[in-house]
């Protein structure tokens, strides 16, 4: 049987993936919300996913609806993946005195491997 698809291989010439033994699964989905002004606390929310690293996960945010359009309004959040969680941001989580977004969004966590 042919095998058509990406395939990796390590230094060593062993391969890590291919076509055959790669899956990616949703293993959480929420919906995220931020409203008001920034504070301190509020810059940011944790999940709990047990499981996740950020060698073996994906996290995307995504709108749901179109961006309000007040004062640091549209921006998408930013994921961090942390180990057995994710961290989302309402704006670049380096950019603290950055644009922040207000509204929801919904949060995909996929594992692979």
């Amino acid at each position: 049987m042919d095998e058509y698809g990406l395939a990796t291989w390590d230094e060593n010439g062993v391969q890590q993936l291919g076509p055959a033994s790669f899956t990616l699964r949703t293993v959480f989905s929420t919906l995220v919300t931020f409203s008001g002004p920034v504070t301190g606390a509020g810059a940011a929310q944790v999940f709990s996913v047990p499981g996740v690293t950020p060698l073996n996960c994906i996290a995307i945010v995504v709108p749901i609806g179109p961006y309000t359009t007040g004062l640091h309004t549209v921006v998408q959040y930013e994921p961090e993946i942390l180990t057995d969680q994710i961290r989302v941001w309402r704006g670049h989580r380096t950019a603290v005195d950055g644009r922040f977004g207000t509204g929801t969004q919904r949060l995909i966590v996929s594992r692979y491997k």
